[in-house]
Order: C-alpha cells, then structure tokens, then sequence
C-alpha cells in the first residue's frame, strides 16, 4: 500500500516538474519558428515588392519558411510555418505532401499560401485544405505576384533554397493547424 501511493506521489512530482519544461520548449520552437517566418516574409518582399500588398490585403497567410523535398519515383516533402491571421500569428501549421511519377532528386524551398477569405482560412484551420496538381505554386519573381489569382480562395508562392528536382508528378499537399 505504502508502494502504491509512493509511485502515484513520484508520478505527480514528474508531471508537475516537466509538464512547465514541456511547455516552454514548445514556445520556444514556437518563437524560432515565428523568427524564421518574419525572415522568409521580408525575402518574398525583397524579391518581388508587389507582395507586401498581398500579405497586407489577404485574409490570412501561412509561411513555411523551410520545406525538404526529395524523391526518386515516389517523393515526399514536409516542413512547419506560422499561420497568420488579419497580419497576427495565430498558430503552427506542419504541411507533408506525397507525389509518385517522374521524379529525381532533391531541394529545399520556402512557400507562402494567401488566403482571399475566412472560408478558406477555416478550412485550411480544420485541415480540410489539401492541394493537388490542380492547383500549382508560382516561383518568386520581381512583379509575379501582382497578377496574383486565387483559386478556391487560396494562392501560392515558392521561393528556391537550393538543391535539383526534375519532377512530373501527381500528389496532394495536407496541412495541419494547431492554434498558440
């Protein structure tokens, strides 16, 4: 009996000890990422000056400030960004994306997705958003983004980091949101 509540008592003691330590690693990934994110919004705006008016009048925006991408005949891709809501950080975003074709090689990228309206931020918000072939990113170029189109209430935009991929591909692009 004396064991028993010795244990729960141990138990308890770790949970309040590391459940604070838990947290705060999480904000602090959570600053990081933030920090990284304010730093891929100021490149897209270096390269193309049209896009400060897109992350002004969108509705909300995710930016993933690094996105790995490989694959040899089947690819995947996976990377975190923030999630911006009227210009104010909202929540995180993990973003894995699937392809099978013609593919080789790999590379890194950034990539912001603009969002026209609330019904496009909610369903990405509920994780409902998913991209396929049918909707494709635009590279970042000075001007690019003043004929910007959104399809289904959504645009998106890339920005080379590095690497080499040939791809000809079908796939889907997921998304997962937790708010802060």
């Amino acid at each position: 009996m004396k064991k028993s509540k010795f244990i729960k008592l141990v138990l308890l003691a770790s949970v309040v000890y590391f459940l604070p330590h838990a947290v705060s690693a999480q904000d602090k990934a959570a600053e990081k990422l933030i920090a990284e994110s304010d730093k891929a919004k100021s490149a897209f705006i270096q390269t193309d000056p049209s896009m400060a008016t897109l992350f002004e009048s969108s509705y909300g925006y995710v930016i993933f400030p690094k996105i790995g991408k490989g694959g040899l005949i089947v690819g995947g891709s996976g990377g975190d960004g923030i999630l911006y809501e009227k210009g104010k950080a909202a929540g995180m975003v993990k973003t894995g994306q699937i392809t099978v074709g013609a593919q080789i090689g790999g590379q890194t990228y950034r990539e912001v997705i603009f969002f026209e309206n609330q019904d496009a931020l909610d369903r990405m918000k509920a994780s409902k958003t998913e991209f396929s072939s049918q909707i494709s990113a635009v590279a970042v170029k000075s001007g690019v983004s003043k004929n910007a189109k959104y399809t289904d209430g959504v645009t998106v935009f890339t920005q080379d980091l590095g690497g080499l991929m040939a791809e000809a591909t079908v796939g889907g692009q997921k998304f997962k949101y937790t708010a802060f």
